[in-house]
Parts: structure tokens; C-alpha cells; sequence
């Protein structure tokens, strides 16, 4: 238990000290993840329409992982204000007592604000876990509230 709190914090100062970029973003995630129903939720640009999209969450006994690539599509922007909606899929771990490893995938939209930096959004995440257990998950809904560093 000790082990997944450290790498939880190592990670976490590892995410925030490398949100010095354009594009990037740090906030929380509510909803289905790896480990539970909250997450640090963080993005990274990779390019003008593509992004890492990443979540660490940790519960009583797992330290969870999410790794996506998204790619995005803005449908309206309007004097520094945008609505957009993305699509993206990459791997999940979890790293406790039981060990869990697979896919998911993810569509959602976003709004980010004009005159604050905040993003706020919404997504579906249905999951493929391959290792421990073989299941499909769909039930992963979640809402992201995000601090904008730089646009």
C-alpha cells in the first residue's frame, strides 16, 4: 500500500512539473476510472489536432494509469472561445494487490472559456481489460474540469 501511495505522488509531481508547455492542461476527472471514481486529469498537446490525454487515480489498493491519444474536432470557435469533440483510445493500468492491464477508448466533447482558463468536459470511455481478467466495461462515463496553463 505504502509503494502505490509513492508512485502516486511520483507521478502526480512528475505530471505537474511538466505542464510548462502551450496546450497544457491539469484539472480532475469524476467518474469511471482505473482506480475508482476520481482522477488527476491532465492533457498534453502532441500537435495542432492531437493530444495525450492522461489520468491517475488511486483507491484504497490500486494506483490506476490511463494513457490516450486523442484526436480533435472543433466544430465552432468564436473569438477565443471553443467547443470541440474528440476521439481517442490507448492502454490502462492498475498497479495494487491485483494487477489489471487493457484498452479503452473515448469520445467526448469540451467547452473552454473565453475569459477563464478552465476547460470543462464530458466523456465515454467503454474498456477492454486483458489481463487479470478478460471483461468489457461501458459504463465509463466522467466529467472533466480542467486549469489551462497557456492556450
Amino acid at each position: 500500500m505504502k509503494l502505490v501511495r509513492r508512485l502516486f505522488v511520483l507521478v502526480a509531481l512528475l505530471t505537474a512539473g511538466s505542464l510548462t508547455a502551450q496546450g497544457q492542461e491539469l484539472g480532475v476527472r469524476f467518474g469511471n476510472v482505473t482506480a475508482g471514481d476520481f482522477a488527476i486529469d491532465a492533457v498534453f498537446s502532441s500537435g495542432q489536432f492531437s493530444r495525450i490525454h492522461a489520468d491517475l487515480s488511486l483507491s484504497n489498493d490500486v494506483l490506476g494509469i490511463d494513457a490516450l491519444w486523442d484526436f480533435l474536432y472543433k466544430p465552432f470557435e468564436a473569438e477565443g472561445e471553443t467547443f470541440f469533440w474528440y476521439v481517442g483510445a490507448g492502454p490502462f493500468l492498475g498497479i495494487g494487490d491485483d494487477f489489471s492491464l487493457g484498452a479503452v477508448g473515448e469520445i467526448g466533447i469540451e467547452y473552454q472559456f473565453r475569459d477563464v482558463p478552465l476547460v470543462l468536459g464530458m466523456d465515454w470511455r467503454p474498456g477492454f481489460r486483458l489481463i487479470d481478467e478478460t471483461d468489457f466495461n461501458v459504463d465509463g462515463f466522467g466529467l472533466n474540469l480542467r486549469f489551462v496553463f497557456s492556450r
